[in-house]
């Protein structure tokens, strides 16, 4: 009987021994199920749910979708966490939305995190940052680029352009008198037609310009009044010419940049004083070439050149911007780019923004004659360019590295028997002051060597001529030589490459070559920057000017 039961016994627990894998595992299924299905409900929920951030929506290519068809007019902001431009455009962005969704209209600001979202950046070809896009409708395939200025209100006046009629149907005189009467300037478009091409091509023009109001019409009795026979765009204003119309052809289409172009054109005045509030119209006009009159406003006999100045400048509309430099009001921020001082007003200059190019009117005559005179020498290339130099130090090979400005540049840099080391810097620059030891250093090295000269110039006091620089520090490399070579260094910055690019004759062997540091360079917008990024270059470190 015992040996029964133990047999039992032995019997029941194999059969245990069997089934409780069998229960354990199946255990352990429901539990697995069950993870698996909770993940999958976190994963739907993160992948529809519209999450805020400060009123500015967060989006990611899981919720992307959800938000453009939620939103019939959604801005959206590309950016990298890192991005100093991103940093400064934070703070007027959030503003921004926060006005739009508290008016309680259609309309949203949203974020991506471009560095996180490659898919969302590679399929909008994200390529720096931050960029802004417009969403209209729920379409993804067609956004807009964003064309607005970078603030607060910039961005609340675009929006609310976008989501809008961009210009204002006029159907009778009284209206349309009022509407012109109301605004410095108003652009209006006289259109036989309302569904023709080229009121299409109007209705867009209007939308892009947002700081300018647009009005438009189709009664035969509006064109009539105003001596329009012909479909005509009318910019009115209330200073200079009053009034310059653009008539359109009707055998051309209608070019939407130039249209464009004429208006931004029109609506500034023949002559601009540089202020906060003008400067990012100054460039944005993207008018290459600038006349400026530097005065003392507060001297009667320099106010009264300003009347031959405005004269001077009907002549040149759209080809020169003539603009007025207070010397001692908010043009004193500029005055150190074209290495002037208060007291050398008034004075002229002449700036091709894109080449940087300067030019002096030597004479001091300033009637309306001599300015367009000198005006239309320069763009016929009569004018040699001027170049700022400081004077040269009477010290200034005394140390181991020699110091170079614009008038002793030449003698030194394409000495034939020389190889010549230079630093570009900017006094201001973070990266060059970080990197003055290694470079006295390295004067310190080769002072005794007869043919190499390690120097340095202040590029932000002296120019040269064909050299230009973009960063700093920029370092060029002179070989001795009939040759008149020039050499951008972009390897490492430390002694033992240096030493090796000099003992090599400017070159580095490729396999032991370290890669280019274009990050080392400083940008003043980049370095000092505290206010949103322009768009248009602008440094608000000079003021807001690009004549840095």
């Amino acid at each position: 009987m015992g040996f029964f039961k133990s047999h039992l016994v032995l019997v029941l627990l194999l059969s245990l021994a069997w089934v409780a894998p069998s229960w354990g595992e199946d255990q352990g299924k429901e539990v697995e199920v069950q993870q698996t299905e909770e993940v999958k409900e976190e994963e739907e929920v993160i992948s529809t749910e519209l999450l805020e951030e400060d009123d500015v929506l967060v989006l990611h290519q899981h919720n992307f979708d959800r938000a453009l068809h939620e939103h019939r007019l959604l801005l959206v902001k590309f950016y990298a966490p890192w991005c100093g431009h991103c940093q400064a455009l934070a703070p007027e962005y959030t503003q921004a939305a926060g006005i739009l969704k508290n008016e309680s209209l259609d309309l949203r600001l949203a974020k991506v995190d471009a560095t996180e979202e490659t898919v969302l950046s590679a399929e909008f070809g994200v390529t720096g940052y931050p960029v802004l896009k417009l969403f209209q409708d729920g379409n993804r395939t067609h956004p807009t680029d964003y064309t607005g200025a970078r603030d607060s209100q910039g961005i609340v006046l675009w929006m609310k352009r976008k989501a809008g009629a961009s210009a204002m149907l006029l159907q009778d005189k009284d209206s349309t008198a009022e509407l012109i009467d109301s605004h410095d300037v108003v652009v209006v478009g006289f259109f036989k037609e309302l569904q023709g091409e080229g009121a299409q091509v109007f209705y867009e023009v209007a939308s892009d310009i947002v700081d300018i109001t647009f009005g438009i019409t189709e009664k035969v009795e509006l064109s009539q009044k105003y001596g329009i026979t012909q479909d005509t765009v009318c910019l009115f204003k209330k200073f200079d010419e009053k009034r310059t119309d653009f008539p359109l052809d009707s055998e051309q289409r209608l070019d939407k940049e130039e249209l464009s172009r004429f208006i931004v054109v029109h609506s500034l005045e023949l002559v601009m004083e540089f202020t906060s509030q003008t400067s990012s119209k100054i460039f944005g006009a993207k008018i290459l070439n600038h006349l400026l009159l530097f005065i003392n406003k507060t001297v009667e006999s320099q106010l009264e050149m300003v009347g031959n100045f405005r004269e001077a400048a009907a002549a040149f509309r759209g080809q020169v911007l003539f603009v007025l430099i207070d010397v001692n009001g908010y043009g004193a921020n500029v005055l150190h780019f074209f290495g002037l001082k208060s007291h050398d007003a008034p004075t002229l200059r002449f700036i091709n923004i894109e080449t940087n190019r300067k030019y002096r009117m030597a004479s001091e005559d300033f009637s309306a004659q001599a300015v367009g005179s000198f005006t239309q020498d320069v763009l016929d290339g009569k004018v040699k360019p001027h170049f700022m130099s400081e004077e040269i130090p009477e010290d200034w090979d005394k140390q181991p590295v020699k110091v170079l400005v614009g008038k002793n540049f030449e003698k030194v840099a394409f000495d034939e028997t020389k190889n010549v080391f230079v630093k570009f810097y900017a006094p201001w620059c973070a990266h060059c002051k970080a990197m003055a030891p290694v470079w006295e250093e390295l004067g310190e090295k080769y002072k005794d060597y007869e043919n190499i000269i390690i120097a340095k110039l202040d590029a932000t006091a002296n120019e040269i001529e064909n050299i230009t620089i973009h960063g700093y520090p920029t370092l060029h490399y002179f070989p001795a030589g009939p040759d008149r070579k020039m050499i951008e260094y972009k390897s490492a910055r430390d002694l033992k490459t240096f030493s090796k690019f000099l003992e090599n004759g400017g070159i580095l062997p490729t396999e032991k070559e370290d890669p280019p540091q274009p990050s080392s360079r400083s940008n003043p917008c980049t370095e000092f920057c505290s206010r949103p990024f322009c768009g248009q270059d602008l440094c608000p470190t000079a003021g807001g000017s690009r004549y840095l």
